[in-house]
């Protein structure tokens, strides 16, 4: 059974800050009159601005990915994107550590621009996505939460330094309160807890890094509430947040309010004194629904994260999903270059 997290003197805090969230959205779409049915298609108010967010568009891990920006780049009018986000493999542990075939392009384009900002989600397990049993997945927490896998995060480290790339941001073991991924955190939050610890103590111990650690769960519930899976403040720079449009029918608003939603992400960020971020959002099971775009770029504006990068591949995607002509007219309002008088 579920449980409620174990913070309880942060849960006033916690509490009022969700409540200044909900306040603090400019023009919050999704608000229903009496009687009225959500459809996801409604009418909403054009989203802010985003000066100052710094914004990206994932596009794939390869070469091909970076070199695609610029396409993304073209199309929102010569709006520039300053954030390259990407993965590790999670198959084999070779993998995590990274290779210059994955670190070169993505140091290049870094390069290339000052402010630049890379973002890279790091496994903390192998065969990430092969089904692992929760009894796979606990003996695997309890032997990272040992130090045995020290030694593959420090090559990690290492590889990112010496690519110029290590003012890195590690999103590391994402969509922990899931069931997707062998690093989930269900099967043993304790354990999970000290491995993270451990992965961030290797990294932050390789000569010449400036990581910054991102903390990512999944918005809502999912199969285990997230808080309980938060390792502490002294080895987390960012509270961030996957949000994707999901499940059917439910409205931004309710994604919002839901439980461990999108103002209870804020809330805990501040009474943890962190900052936010977005490393993944996207349409998904309510289709090409512009009041769901809408309502995450008014909540960018309001809420100021570290970044924002959208996730852009079918269903996803505004830029590569050709199934989307109303909601990639509102990203491109927001994030294209202004017109010209």
């Amino acid at each position: 059974m579920n449980r409620l997290p174990s913070w309880p003197r942060a849960a006033l805090l916690v509490l009022l800050a969700a409540v200044l969230a909900l306040l603090l959205v400019p023009g919050l779409p999704g608000r229903l009159a009496p009687g009225e049915r959500h459809t996801g298609t409604r009418a909403a108010p054009e989203p802010s601005p985003l000066p100052g967010v710094p914004s990206g568009f994932f596009t794939g891990s390869d070469a091909e990915g970076v070199r695609r920006i610029a396409g993304v780049e073209s199309w929102l009018g010569g709006g520039g994107l300053t954030v390259g986000h990407t993965y590790l493999p999670g198959d084999t542990w070779s993998n995590i550590e990274g290779h210059p075939q994955l670190f070169a392009p993505w140091a290049e384009w870094k390069a290339e621009r000052p402010g630049r900002l890379f973002v890279l989600n790091v496994p903390m397990m192998d065969r990430n996505e092969a089904g692992l049993t929760d009894a796979q997945v606990r003996d695997g927490l309890r032997r990272g939460a040992a130090g045995d896998f020290d030694r593959h995060f420090t090559a990690l480290g290492e590889g990112l330094v010496e690519h110029g790339l290590g003012d890195a941001v590690l999103v590391l073991g994402w969509e922990m309160n899931g069931t997707t991924y062998g690093h989930r955190c269900g099967p043993d939050p304790t354990a999970w807890k000290a491995y993270w610890r451990k992965a961030v103590g290797a990294l932050r111990g390789v000569a010449g890094q400036r990581f910054r650690f991102d903390f990512t769960p999944s918005r809502g519930r999912d199969a285990v509430p997230w808080p309980e899976c938060y390792p502490g403040d002294d080895v987390v720079d960012i509270i961030g947040m996957d949000a994707y449009d999901q499940p059917a029918g439910l409205s931004f608003e309710e994604q919002v309010s839901e439980e461990y939603g999108l103002a209870h992400h804020v809330a805990f960020a501040a009474a943890h004194g962190k900052p936010v971020s977005y490393p993944e959002w996207g349409l998904f099971r309510n289709g090409d629904n512009p009041a769901y775009v809408r309502g995450m770029l008014d909540w960018f504006a309001a809420h100021r994260p570290v970044y924002q990068t959208v996730t852009d591949y079918c269903p996803h995607g505004v830029w590569g999903c050709a199934d989307n002509p109303r909601s990639a007219e509102v990203v491109r309002g927001a994030l294209g270059a202004p017109a010209r008088p």
